[in-house]
């Protein structure tokens, strides 16, 4: 399965026909995509599920219609547990960003965090899922792949914002704030959380 969004609106690629969420079924090979996206946009779908028979054959055709953007970011934790969250463009959200030339995913995720953050120590645990978004900038269709990993890190010092990339609030929450910050952010940093949530119990 596939989960990728469009303004926070999930298309979900799938071999299965059981449903999680109330959103219409539709035959991907039947879907004309560009149709698709603008009744997302415009509030007409508020998710939907694309039935597949070859899933890797239609992600295929999904990734030849968009140029990849490969990401990598993480779910920072302290010693007492806390997340590490960013807040930009009125969202909390988890730091992350870009592949830059002849990187390893994995030193992207960490040297992001830690530009991000203005933290240090940051070493990665595991990973922990990819998310998908579809975008459109300067003019052109783009789909964001981020790598997200579980990472720890014993810095003590004062956390710094990266302000040049809009950021302007860093900090570490407890799981009560945690609940609260996901009232306002992003359904891929949910997805990230969750996922993170799922495999501590």
């Amino acid at each position: 399965m596939y989960k990728v969004f469009v303004n926070d609106k999930p298309i979900i690629l799938t071999t299965s026909i059981k449903k999680e969420e109330d959103f219409p079924v539709y035959l991907f090979k039947n879907i004309v995509f560009e149709e698709l996206i603008y009744k997302l946009k415009t509030d007409v779908l508020s998710g939907v599920y694309l039935f597949s028979t070859n899933i890797e054959e239609d992600w295929s055709e999904i990734k030849k219609i968009y140029r990849l953007i490969v990401a990598g970011g993480g779910l920072v934790l302290n010693e007492k547990e806390e997340v590490l969250f960013i807040y930009r463009g009125d969202k909390w959200d988890l730091p992350k960003g870009r592949i830059e030339k002849g990187e390893k995913i994995e030193e992207a995720a960490v040297r992001e965090v830690e530009e991000e953050c203005g933290i240090e120590n940051v070493t990665i645990e595991r990973f922990l899922i990819n998310t998908y978004h579809l975008f459109i900038q300067d003019g052109e269709k783009r789909l964001k792949e981020t790598y997200w990993y579980l990472m720890r890190s014993n810095y003590k010092g004062k956390l710094k914002p990266q302000e040049e990339e809009g950021i302007t609030d860093v900090c570490f929450k407890n799981e009560n704030e945690i609940e609260e910050a996901l009232q306002n952010t992003y359904a891929n940093i949910k997805l990230v959380y969750e996922n993170y949530f799922e495999k501590k119990k």
